[in-house]
């Protein structure tokens, strides 16, 4: 039977590692890459995470990928790796994809730019 979108994210929020907002703060601060897997409306809706690097999650996998022309340098699959969305969803499945991709040090911010501006961290309009 196919899975639902719902319990795809549950599985994957059981398969990678969940951060809180202030653990993400602690580790940006440590020199992890941030990564805002949001489209740009909703950046320029709901603004940014301070020194975040834009990866929409439609261009993850080739943005991640350095075989492929689309690589982003900020995303290397040998340093510590953060995804955020606006509520979890996607970055979990996101960093799920990143582990298959051979990423070994991947993480998510569990709640999203939801939880981070609950948390009352910056956020850059």
């Amino acid at each position: 039977m196919a899975k639902g979108a719902m319990e795809m994210v549950a599985e994957a929020k059981r398969e990678v590692e969940n951060l809180t907002a202030e653990q993400v703060e602690a580790e940006v601060a440590n020199g992890a890459t941030l990564v805002d897997l949001r489209d740009t409306a909703e950046l320029q809706q709901k603004g940014t995470i301070p020194g975040s690097v834009h990866v929409p999650r439609g261009m993850l996998e080739f943005h991640a990928d350095p075989t492929t022309p689309y690589h982003k340098p900020e995303m290397d699959p040998s340093k510590r790796v953060i995804l955020h969305c606006q509520s979890g969803g996607r970055s979990a499945l996101a960093a799920k994809t990143l582990k298959e991709l051979g990423y070994t040090n991947v993480a998510h911010l569990e709640g999203g730019m939801n939880a981070w501006t609950a948390a009352g961290k910056p956020n850059k309009t």
